[in-house]
């Protein structure tokens, strides 16, 4: 028989079979979590041209480059300094020539004014016998004027004071002439309100114009005085930089003899020979060039100014002495506990002005031809003043016409000796002038040429230094 499987709960049975119970799980190790590494910073282009020429000077091609470098460097940028500071000197000194020399418009502008006003108290006193030559003497003084206004106002910035000042004299020019012309005929009619018109003339040339063109003319000594002042300082920094270079060609040069025993290198001898002709020329042309517009300031301006001032100073007493004889003690001052004529008080200050100034003049006067004219104007300054006394002596005892014929007659006068003056120092102005424009002109001729030259050498220079370092680098090829 088959057998029989045993039945759950018989005897000797095995019992139900408990489910198998999972085993735990294996503690598993944890595995490290990457720490990111920091990325370095980008290094910048500076830091690297740094660290290669570091590396580069480390050997001896490196080194000569370097020194080629330099030594190009220094000899250009001091052909290029050169070149700028002379520039601005040469520049300078043509101005100091051609533009702010002295009896330039604004001086020609107060001459001629001032001896409008003389020629036109001169004619007032002749009335109706004038000569032409005095009418034409005074139509040209102010022809001069005009023009020179006009010359004025094209050199002047727009709104400057300079420009304020000569719309001033544009606007007072033909007023004053205006009443010039009415004194005239007034005076021709025999009418007294002549002088009174002459007068008001004077006042407004002596207190309004001629002290706006002796602004003018300030203006212009001050723009002088500043381009000397531009054209004659050494340039110190193209000189020191010229040094410099001698000085690094020469320890390169030696440096190369001391590794090679070569005592010369072409390239660094054209290139030191080049600085050297540079150099050179920059200190000999820019000390002649010194040396002549100082003479041109010392022995042309400053006797121009002086000579300038003392014409002036005739000119304002040679129309006081005439407006003395118009007013006839019309217009007084007091001087002290004395009441004397104005016109004739004023006649003396400009007259001491005068001898002041021609005693300077003599003393600048450098040669006889300066000193001659000079010194025949103060005889002619000593012969007014004796005539002016005795012009003054008949007009005081009543004898007008006595005075008038000492003032302005044909022989004997006192306007025979204030021409005199006049033609005097017109001779010793054209004299120094001459002067000043040779001396001057030596003096931008010597720095002619410079601010090309000197670039041009230099950069010949740079290429020698550049050729001799490079002449060396090929023995390592």
């Amino acid at each position: 028989m088959p057998a029989v499987p045993p039945q759950p709960g018989a005897p000797g049975a095995p019992g139900p079979t408990a489910p198998p119970v999972p085993a735990a799980p294996a503690p598993q190790a944890t595995a490290p979590t990457p720490t990111s590494t920091p990325t370095p910073p980008r290094r910048t282009a500076f830091a690297e041209g740094v660290d290669r020429l570091r590396a580069a000077a480390t050997t001896e091609p490196g080194r000569l480059r370097i020194i080629g470098a330099v030594l190009a460097l220094l000899v250009v940028a001091f052909g290029a300094v050169t070149a700028w500071q002379t520039t601005d000197r040469s520049t300078a000194a043509d101005d100091v020539l051609n533009n702010s020399q002295p009896l330039s418009s604004a001086a020609d502008i107060y001459r001629a004014l001032a001896d409008a006003n003389t020629a036109a108290s001169s004619g007032f006193l002749a009335g109706g016998q004038e000569t032409p030559a005095s009418r034409d003497r005074y139509e040209k003084d102010i022809d001069t004027a005009a023009e020179g206004l006009v010359q004025a106002a094209a050199n002047s910035e727009p709104d400057s004071p300079s420009a304020q000042t000569v719309a001033k004299l544009n606007r007072l020019l033909p007023e004053y002439k205006g009443l010039v012309e009415r004194a005239r005929t007034y005076n021709r009619q025999g009418f007294p309100v002549g002088g009174a018109y002459l007068r008001y003339a004077n006042e407004k040339m002596q207190e309004q114009m001629l002290p706006a063109a002796e602004d003018l003319y300030k203006k212009e000594n001050e723009r002088l005085r500043a381009d000397y002042a531009a054209a004659t300082p050494y340039p110190w920094a193209a000189i020191g930089l010229g040094v410099l270079a001698l000085a690094a060609l020469a320890w390169a040069q030696h440096r190369n003899y001391r590794r090679t025993n070569r005592v010369l290198n072409h390239g660094l001898v054209a290139a030191t020979a080049t600085a050297t002709v540079v150099l050179l020329w920059l200190v000999v042309g820019h000390s002649v060039a010194r040396a002549n517009l100082n003479d041109s300031y010392d022995h042309g301006v400053r006797s121009l100014k002086v000579l300038h001032d003392a014409r002036i100073a005739s000119l304002k007493a040679r129309g006081n002495e005439n407006l003395t004889l118009v007013a006839r003690g019309a217009e007084t001052v007091k001087v002290g506990d004395n009441t004397v004529d104005a016109y004739d008080h004023d006649f003396q200050t400009n007259m001491s002005l005068l001898g002041k100034g021609l005693t300077e003049a003599e003393k600048l006067a450098d040669d006889s031809t300066g000193e001659q004219p000079v010194t025949a104007a103060v005889g002619n300054m000593t012969e007014w003043k004796k005539r002016h006394t005795d012009a003054r002596a008949q007009d005081e005892n009543g004898n007008y016409e006595a005075a008038l014929d000492k003032v302005i007659g044909a022989k004997g006068a006192t306007g025979e000796c204030f021409d005199s003056v006049d033609a005097n120092l017109v001779k010793a102005l054209d004299h120094e002038e001459t002067e000043f424009k040779q001396a001057a002109g030596d003096g931008v001729g010597a720095m002619s040429g410079l601010p090309v030259g000197t670039a041009a050498l230099a950069v010949l220079g740079a290429a020698g230094a550049v050729l001799g370092i490079g002449r060396r680098l090929s023995e390592y090829r």
